[in-house]
């Protein structure tokens, strides 16, 4: 993909409902842009929040076919949520933080004019990210679909309940297991939800895919890392409860005995843009807490 200053003309904006901070940023970052000569365009749902006048409109699944670039105003759950209705169409998507990690929004709000200038300006980093796609198949007929950034995760709903299942990658068996559940992670996700459940840490450049269970019943149980082409499947056991599975914890889906749960890579990948100056690793430290200990101890020398 050739992205030039020339190539952002109308930029997309969505913002988190519910939070006043949300509103001021996307406030000042539509005043800039009308100010630039450039064209706002907001998503329907971010529309309610603010008090703009004359600003097209479109629905968020059809935003990607009309703007040049998108600009996501909140948390991590904020882009995810965008990710997946801007994928199909190769829409780049520059994150402003105004959530808790912020490893997908990475632009602190008070840098937000300067650092969104250098991207419109042309100087920015370029970052591909897969997402997976999954499918619940009855009887060899797909019943569900659906797409997800972070992971696809296999739980027992509310319940206390472990749930049984087996678990076979590229058609080849590899265990029965006796958990709470799978957490199937991209590289994106291994510092969300996967990484709590003690898988590693993949950056985000790797063609890989964690696979990490959760509470698992025998020790010997560890997360596996296999290739990004490799095709995920769990056949369902009988169980006292029945299992459930989320894509970036949306809504929950429920399965049953019999039922397969196909887990892939997805033909489209995400285009997010970083400003000059992104570290993956510097995020780590920063969002992870690694030198905490270090720095809290030089600050008392």
């Amino acid at each position: 993909m050739h992205l030039s200053p020339r190539t952002f003309r109308n930029i997309g904006l969505i913002g988190r409902p519910d939070k006043a901070s949300v509103v001021d940023t996307l406030c000042l970052i539509h005043d800039h842009l009308l100010g630039l000569g450039l064209h706002p365009v907001l998503d329907a749902e971010t529309a309610e929040l603010v008090p703009f006048q004359n600003t097209q409109t479109v629905s968020r699944h059809l935003l990607g076919e009309v703007v040049d670039l998108v600009i996501v105003v909140g948390g991590d759950g904020s882009l995810l949520h965008a990710a997946r209705a801007l994928v199909k169409y190769n829409t780049p998507v520059l994150g402003v933080n105004r959530g808790r990690l912020g490893f997908l929004t990475d632009i602190n709000p008070t840098d937000v004019i300067y650092k969104l200038d250098q991207v419109l300006n042309g100087k920015f980093q370029l970052d591909r990210r897969f997402l997976l796609e999954l499918e619940i198949r009855s009887k060899n007929e797909v019943i569900y679909d659906a797409i997800a950034l972070n992971d696809v995760v296999l739980h027992s709903g509310k319940s206390v309940h472990m749930i049984d299942f087996d678990l076979y990658i590229d058609g080849q068996y590899v265990h029965r297991q006796h958990s709470d559940g799978l957490i199937v992670s991209t590289p994106t996700g291994s510092t969300a939800y996967a990484l709590s459940g003690g898988g590693p840490i993949l950056h985000p450049s790797m063609d890989a895919i964690a696979l990490v269970p959760m509470h698992p019943h025998t020790l010997s149980s560890r997360p596996i890392v296999v290739g990004g082409q490799s095709e995920i499947k769990v056949q369902i056991r009988e169980n006292r409860v029945m299992p459930m599975v989320s894509a970036d914890g949306q809504h929950s889906v429920s399965l049953n005995v019999g039922d397969s749960l196909h887990i892939r890579k997805h033909p489209f990948k995400l285009t997010l843009l970083h400003p000059p100056g992104y570290d993956f690793y510097m995020a780590c430290r920063t969002k992870l807490g690694w030198n905490r200990d270090f720095d809290s101890l030089q600050q008392q020398d």
